[in-house]
């Protein structure tokens, strides 16, 4: 709303000579970055009266699992409060609120994306954390139940994604098949349409849902060690965060022969204060953990991260940006796949992946450290790619 109101009294402040103050909201890099410190103090801010107030309601974890091995593990967790997606949400939503232009559809759809995979974890949490309450009733959402909401709604959220991309007068890409070392312009001349390939509502759709779920899932799925999800994410947020400024804005799209995506610079904003949110949470976070984010935060970071790559059309560069979540959930379905298929072998001493090093005698720091540093230079690595044209 603070962008929005500049925006509205723009020239009224020209004619006070009022402008200057105020003239760097203009310029959408800034406002990324202040999204970006603007989250980091909410969630800094809010943090303890938060966590304070989860212990008082006793939204603790349980300590249980299913796995012997990971029984010590478990029980260290036991009664730490959960459910501090809740502090990553609001600041989102909040610095996205002042910061952003709120009447771009791109950026209003990916807000109710945030709402809504926040709130899908955050039900889910809450009926886990009050089963016992209720006498022993539904231990959260069905595995089902989960996927269809994600999957609905993110396949409404590609609808109305697609739609906001479409421009009559043709110069956005938005909806533009890139591929690695695709060109969309040729010395900064756009490429004629017989050259590119453009998806249809249909695939653009199909894209969206699973990416975005995908990534959710993925990102929930990390989230087992004090640190280690919102880490990633924060180093994945901040990758993201450069390739939507790139990809919004004309000029830089032209030198850098990406596709220009009409107004996705703005999601800049919402992949700043989604950094700034991890880095924040990270500082409560952090071994020992005084907080653990729940499904209510991982649901809604991987629901980003799958939503920005899709509309500023870099699936492949997020792709490896995001190979640390990737690592994690495809070594749960392997895992899972052979066992059944062979009867009860495994591949890995237990999935997902950090446990499987953690059990093969790597301290739980030293997993969560080696891998923020893997996601660090795997966040690195997309960004050269997108050089190479």
């Amino acid at each position: 709303m603070l962008y929005v109101l500049f925006d509205l009294l723009r020239e009224n402040l020209d004619e006070a000579g009022l402008y200057w103050p105020f003239g760097v909201l203009d310029q959408v890099e800034f406002r990324a970055l202040a999204a970006l410190l603007l989250a980091f103090a909410l969630v800094i801010l809010l943090g303890k009266p938060t966590i304070k107030q989860l212990v008082r309601l006793k939204i603790g974890d349980t300590g249980q699992t299913d796995a012997e091995a990971l029984r010590s593990h478990a029980a260290s967790r036991r009664n730490v409060p959960t459910m501090g997606g809740l502090l990553i949400a609001l600041a989102i939503l909040g610095s996205n609120f002042l910061l952003a232009d709120i009447r771009e559809p791109y950026v209003y759809i990916g807000l109710l994306l945030v709402f809504w995979f926040s709130g899908i974890g955050f039900i889910d949490d809450y009926l886990k954390l009050t089963a016992a309450a209720r006498g022993g009733g539904r231990q959260g959402l069905k595995p089902w139940e989960k996927l269809v909401a994600q999957l609905g709604f993110a396949a409404l959220f590609g609808y109305f994604a697609f739609n906001a991309g479409i421009n009559p007068e043709g110069d956005s890409l938005a909806h533009v098949i890139n591929l690695p070392f695709q060109k969309t312009y040729d010395s900064g001349t756009l490429l004629v349409n017989e050259q590119l390939s453009y998806l249809n509502l249909g695939l653009y759709v199909v894209a969206m849902t699973l990416f975005t779920a995908g990534m959710s899932n993925a990102v929930n799925i990390t989230d087992g060690m004090d640190g280690l999800a919102s880490g990633c994410s924060a180093s994945v947020a901040l990758g993201l965060m450069v390739l939507a400024l790139v990809g919004g804005q004309e000029a830089w799209s032209r030198a850098l022969l990406v596709p220009y995506v009409i107004a996705a610079d703005e999601l800049g904003i919402l992949a700043g204060a989604t950094a700034g949110a991890c880095l924040g949470f990270l500082w409560w976070n952090c071994a020992p953990a005084s907080v653990f984010m729940g499904d209510t935060g991982s649901l809604c970071l991987g629901g980003i991260i799958g939503y920005i790559a899709i509309v500023i059309r870099q699936e492949i560069a997020v792709i490896i940006m995001s190979g640390v979540f990737l690592i994690e959930i495809g070594s749960v379905v392997a895992q899972v796949a052979y066992f059944r298929s062979t009867g009860g072998k495994r591949i890995f001493r237990c999935a997902p992946y950090h446990h499987h090093l953690h059990l093969g005698g790597w301290q739980e720091q030293q997993v969560v450290s080696r891998m923020w540093i893997l996601s660090v230079l795997l966040v690195v690595a997309a960004l050269a790619t997108v050089k190479l044209r």
